[in-house]
């Protein structure tokens, strides 16, 4: 059996690789905030739980399983529907493999997900079926044969050259055929089954204890450069075959396909897209780019098109957080919180200071402000000045990309999900996307995904609630009724401040925040503090950043024994502040959002380095750049004010 040490932390090796293979493999304005009721008119059967004020639910809308060309190379065996299994609360068995090719060791996710999106890389869909598949006819081939062997190379070299070799032959003639029409029809095939997968562990009954999404990964990783997204349908009314990569390379193409053949082309079909991992873009995921020579309307109507498709960003992940970096290039104002599970601070990016680069999935090339949300934010406001169009007015939510078919086992305490699925250092155990709902169907939730009333955490699940308006009352984090309070008054995360009002002085923003309760035996952390976190630009391009704590304080007392990772000190079970912005500039555009911290506590891989028997601890244990703590947050979407 592999040992912990040698899954878990072997960078020189499993983390390059995985970079090697998924490079391969490539080969509206604002909306409106939407009334409570808006579900009443699309949905026929109310579930159990339907709130007008709406409930907070818990998914994960990044997740890879054995239909995946790299989880499957990397002995995952997991289908879609062990996936969905797997969230809903069911013990599945994940690698090492026996000599049946089926898993040895048990996982369970300690409290169930509420909904889930199986997001299988589209590209190879055809050639990972037909060499997977005992039915194919090229199942017994070579070709497939090669791909199926056991992983275990004994270098770097030679891991990058069975890999690529690997990758390469799936989307080859051999298999495929001279014009691709074999592996295209076993791409519908999967198609099908991902959908089939969705339709039977979603569930529609009044207790709508689960809800699941069809969807794909749209994997454009040119020159290991991350620009990913994942493609989730609002219903089972989806297009004939995913559009992937090799279809349409670039963002711009592939709206432009799922506005034709989804929008346009199927009835009741309807559609988004989720940015991933763009702090490992080297710059170009919120590039603005337009075709050259397109005239100002032109623009303003592709930047309409990437808002209405775009409306969330998925920020945290296993691969690190993209909200912010430290000393960004043309950004002043200090925020100290800006270095949590950073991903290029191993590889020592430079700043890009305004230019793009390449390669960093494979560690190279610089590090842009607009990898990360924070400033892609503030990059809209300036757009809007430009062209009256905001394309990065998006809301933000935490996923895990898992690769082993195991989504939201995001809790420090799960160092089997760790050991499984997360390479090494300057990896974590993911995020989870947090939603407010009137119920947990597709509907209602792909809708409060549409108006932005999201927010992400780094695998806690925190209750979270930001309202931003004018005339909220000092009284309302006393209220009994602080949601009521927060929708008469004003508008929740994801909307734009209403029109002020002659006699309105400043924006006022409340928030109120609630600790994960965890279980009885891993019980949730408390809270130790709350910020607003403000952003405008300057017409020359200088952007400005300003965090406000509005509800307790940083240095509070709390800490964590990293030895025994028992915690101690004070803290919350439940925050609330109002925060009026004193420096409001009525002629200014500005972008608001929320961030709620834990206190400390031991991270997942102090958590593995003190289990391991001594003499037999990993080497990374004793390494600087693997933080013995993690302070878990959250962050709400945004809400903007328009001159």
């Amino acid at each position: 059996m592999t040992s912990r040490s040698e899954l878990a932390y072997d960078i020189s090796l499993h983390c390059r690789i995985l970079f090697v293979l998924i490079a391969m493999s490539c080969m509206a304005p604002h909306l409106a905030f939407a009334q409570a009721s808006e579900v009443d008119a699309q949905s026929s059967l109310r579930c159990a739980d339907y709130d007008p004020q709406r409930n907070v639910y818990w998914g994960d809308l990044h997740i890879h399983t054995s239909y995946s060309m790299d989880a499957y190379i990397f002995d995952t065996r997991l289908t879609p529907e062990d996936a969905y299994r797997f969230a809903r609360g069911e013990t599945r068995m994940l690698p090492p493999l026996d000599e049946n090719d089926r898993g040895t060791v048990p996982l369970t996710i300690s409290r169930p997900l509420d909904f889930a999106a199986v997001t299988d890389h589209a590209d190879a869909f055809g050639g990972v079926r037909l060499c997977t598949d005992p039915e194919s006819s090229a199942y017994q081939s070579d070709l497939c044969k090669n791909y199926r062997r056991p992983y275990a190379p004994s270098s770097v070299a030679e891991a990058t050259k069975d890999i690529t070799g690997r990758v390469t032959s799936l989307n080859s003639t051999p298999l495929c055929g001279e014009d691709g029409a074999i592996c295209r029809a076993a791409t519908v095939d999967t198609w099908k089954d991902l959908q089939s997968a969705a339709a039977k562990y979603d569930d529609e009954s009044p207790s709508c204890k689960f809800t699941t999404f069809v969807a794909y990964e749209h994997t454009a990783t040119p020159d290991l450069t991350k620009i990913h997204r994942n493609v989730i349908f609002r219903n089972n009314k989806v297009i004939e075959k995913p559009i992937t990569f090799s279809d349409e390379p670039t963002g711009l193409g592939l709206w432009q396909r799922l506005d034709e053949q989804c929008l346009q082309g199927t009835p009741d079909c309807d559609v988004l897209a989720i940015p991933h991992n763009s702090n490992l873009s080297n710059g170009q995921l919120f590039t603005i780019e337009y075709p050259e020579g397109s005239s100002r309307s032109e623009q303003a109507r592709l930047a309409s098109l990437r808002a209405r498709m775009e409306p969330v960003v998925e920020m945290m992940q296993i691969k690190g957080e993209s909200e912010c970096k430290a000393n960004p290039w043309r950004v002043l104002g200090a925020d100290e919180d800006c270095g949590f599970e950073k991903y290029r601070s191993l590889h020592g990016a430079e700043d890009c200071k305004g230019e793009k680069e390449w390669g960093a999935l494979g560690g190279k090339g610089c590090s842009s402000r607009l990898d990360y949300a924070r400033y892609a934010l503030i990059e809209g406001l300036r757009e809007a000045d430009r062209i009256g169009v905001n394309p990065y007015a998006f809301g933000m939510i935490g996923a895990t990309d898992i690769h082993s078919g195991t989504p939201g086992a995001t809790e420090e305490s799960q160092t089997a999900a760790f050991d499984a699925a997360v390479p090494g250092p300057g990896y974590n155990l993911g995020g989870l996307a947090a939603v407010w709902a009137e119920e947990n169907s597709r509907e209602s939730i792909f809708l409060a995904l549409r108006r932005r009333e999201v927010y992400a955490t780094s695998g806690s699940r925190m209750t979270v609630r930001l309202f931003g308006g004018w005339d909220i009352p000092e009284a309302a984090c006393a209220a009994s009724d602080f949601a009521a309070q927060g929708y008469k008054h004003g508008v929740p995360m994801g909307s734009d401040l209403p029109e002020r009002s002659a006699e309105s002085d400043s924006p006022v923003f409340i928030v109120s925040a609630m600790q994960d309760a965890g279980t009885t035996e891993h019980p949730g952390n408390l809270l130790q503090r709350i910020q607003i976190v403000k952003g405008w630009s300057d017409p020359d391009g200088t952007f400005h950043q300003q965090v406000v704590d509005i509800a307790g304080q940083k240095n509070n007392g709390a800490s964590v024994n990293t030895n025994t990772c028992e915690v101690s000190g004070p803290g919350e079970r439940q925050m609330c502040g109002r925060w009026q912005d004193p420096s409001f500039d009525p002629n200014q555009r500005a972008v608001y959002y929320a961030r709620v911290f834990e206190n400390p506590s031991c991270r997942v891989t102090t958590r593995i380095c003190n289990q391991a028997e001594a003499g037999s601890k990993p080497a990374d244990c004793a390494s600087p750049a693997v933080p013995k703590t993690v302070q878990d947050r959250a962050w709400t979407s945004p809400v903007w004010y328009t001159p």
